[in-house]
């Protein structure tokens, strides 16, 4: 195993990067089409208000995590995405903290996420860290019908 870093998605092909990792991974290894989605998320970053990060193992590129300002009290958690190399190393336990940590010393009271009922090895860690499931419904977003998944961490307990 070689060495994982967490940094700010600041670099340059970051957030390229991000799209393209969504889309490719996504097709592989569930069918759906994602880009556009992302492409739109990526598009919607404001740096002044939201953060980013990518980890790195060995100096490449394996997983991101935004955590972008909903409104006054709460924030969202969005496109958690972890390359298959990294997989088992605990890398999106310590994304998701990243988000978590600057959410909660941002001063948000929730933080909040949408995800789908195949990503099992998130959900296990989204439930790990506080989450909690507050509401589902079928959708096709994707092009294919999913079951989706909102989620909330109470950041002032």
């Amino acid at each position: 195993m070689g060495e994982v870093t967490i940094r700010t998605a600041d670099h340059p092909g970051d957030l390229g990067w991000v799209v393209m990792a969504h889309g490719e991974l996504y097709a592989a290894e569930y069918g759906w089409a994602v880009e556009r989605v992302t492409a739109r998320i990526v598009a919607d970053h404001d740096p002044d208000t939201d953060r980013a990060w990518i980890a790195e193992l060995d100096d490449r590129r394996v997983g991101c995590v935004f955590c972008v300002r909903e409104d006054a009290t709460t924030a969202r958690l969005r496109l958690l995405l972890l390359d298959p190399a990294a997989r088992g190393l605990g890398v999106g336990r310590a994304l998701v903290r990243r988000c978590i940590g600057h959410a909660r010393g941002a001063g948000f009271a929730r933080l909040v996420l949408w995800t789908n009922a195949p990503l099992a090895a998130a959900r296990s860690v989204y439930l790990t860290e506080g989450f909690v499931l507050t509401a589902e419904e079928q959708h096709d977003e994707f092009g294919v019908p999913l079951l989706g998944q909102d989620y909330a961490l109470d950041l002032t307990a």
